[in-house]
């Protein structure tokens, strides 16, 4: 009975600790605009067209990775560019997100 009571202690206090860990974190210097996917690896945010590169990562609005296809068209993100210019991250931007007012940006 012990055990069984020990176990679920340790599982409430890890609950708040595996919330913690899905918290985003965008960058302060990520782009923002709106995206939409138009085929294979070229996406257009805010009329220009731009290349994903090797490697992209696009995470939903619920921080889960998504596939370009599934991108909501003219959905609010936040990117990140590499070296080459091409997009290396993209956040799909929540209503809060969307709201709040960039860091970058005074």
């Amino acid at each position: 009975m012990r055990r069984k009571l020990l176990a679920l202690l340790i599982c409430v206090l890890l609950i708040p600790s595996a919330a913690f860990a899905q918290m985003r974190r965008i960058p302060d210097a990520a782009l923002r605009g709106n995206v939409v996917h138009i085929q294979g690896a070229i996406v257009d945010i805010d009329g220009q067209q731009l290349r994903l590169s090797p490697g992209a990562q696009i995470r939903s609005r619920d921080n889960l990775f998504i596939v370009p296809m599934s991108l909501p068209p003219g959905a609010a993100v936040k990117y990140t560019l590499d070296s080459l210019g091409q997009i290396h991250r993209i956040w799909v931007l929540t209503a809060e997100e969307a709201a709040a007012p960039d860091k970058n940006r005074q």
